[in-house]
Order: C-alpha cells, then sequence, then structure tokens
C-alpha cells in the first residue's frame, strides 16, 4: 500500500497505520478492530516522532 511506503519514508513506523472497511451494520466487528488495533499501538509504545511533553509541576 502507498500509504505505508510513504510513512516508512517519513520514519514512522508503518504498522501504526491500519485501514479496515466494515459496513455500519456490523458494530460488533468494527469494535474488534478497534480493541485488536489499540493493542498494537499499545505494544509499539509511544509514537518517537510525537516531541515529548513537559509534565506538569
Amino acid at each position: 500500500m502507498a500509504t505505508k511506503l510513504v510513512l516508512d519514508d517519513l520514519g514512522i513506523d508503518p504498522e501504526r497505520y491500519q485501514v479496515e472497511w466494515v459496513s455500519s451494520a456490523e458494530a460488533p466487528q468494527f469494535a474488534e478492530i478497534v480493541r485488536n488495533f489499540i493493542g498494537k499501538i499499545r505494544e509499539l509504545g509511544p509514537n518517537p516522532c510525537r516531541p515529548v511533553q513537559a509534565s506538569a509541576a
């Protein structure tokens, strides 16, 4: 997929991107896809391209 190639060229892990087609009548399937993707992102850890924000003191 072209988007993953562009992300890779930008230094962003292509695993942080996912496209799924789900009908509005498939709410349980949509929820499962989102849960799985959230788990995948959590395993990958913080986005290395995102600047670290200072914590409030």
